[in-house]
């Protein structure tokens, strides 16, 4: 009994200080989809991320951006701006690793990479019912980014990440390239970052 009361003593010196030293990130953004199925169709987008980072190099975050008309042409006049009726919504939960230049309190930059796997959702409305497209695919994404920080608390940060469907429902060759299969996208974002 007392070997592991000695043990847990010893496990939570060590955990401890690392939580103490650990960051909580809100990051509400906007940004603009390019390339892959984007190509021409390039929109604002927005949404945020709730993250944590630890004291040394790694976090985890959960993301969600929605990028309405998305499957619109870039120059459309009759667009609805923030809620488009054909858009794409992804919640995406990510590992982030980056590295503390400058420390994790005060002023620093804080370059990193961030991937993980999630909810990819089209809709796109149709004429009627039938013609309607609505899914949600398991997805996955990956980026780079950086933070820099102007105090303890806030700062900016940035990314470009590529998101791609890993489920391929089109069976039929006449479904629009939109349709559930191989979709991807490229999206950047800038933002406030408070910690």
């Amino acid at each position: 009994m007392l070997k592991r009361c000695a043990l847990m003593a010893a496990l939570a010196l060590v955990v401890l200080p690392g939580v103490a030293a650990a960051d909580f990130l809100f990051t509400p953004y906007v940004g603009r989809t390019f390339a892959k199925d984007a190509s021409g169709h390039e929109h604002g987008t927005y949404g945020a991320s709730i993250g944590w980072m630890g004291g040394g190099i790694a976090g985890a975050e959960i993301d969600f951006g929605f990028t309405p008309n998305f499957f619109e042409p870039k120059d459309c006049t009759t667009c609805s701006n923030l809620t488009g009726k054909n858009n794409v919504f992804d919640l995406m939960v990510n590992a982030v690793v980056g590295v503390p230049i400058g420390g994790t309190k005060g002023a620093g930059i804080r370059p990193y990479v961030v991937g993980g796997v999630g909810l990819l959702r089209q809709q796109v409305p149709g004429l009627t019912e039938a013609l309607k497209v609505s899914s949600n695919d398991f997805g996955v994404d990956l980026g780079f980014g950086a933070m820099g920080f102007f105090s303890d608390h806030v700062g900016l940060r940035g990314d470009v990440r590529y998101f791609r469907s890993l489920q391929d429902n089109n069976t039929d060759a006449t479904i629009p390239r939109f349709a559930i299969g191989n979709f991807d996208f490229w999206r950047w974002t800038a933002g406030l970052v408070l910690r």
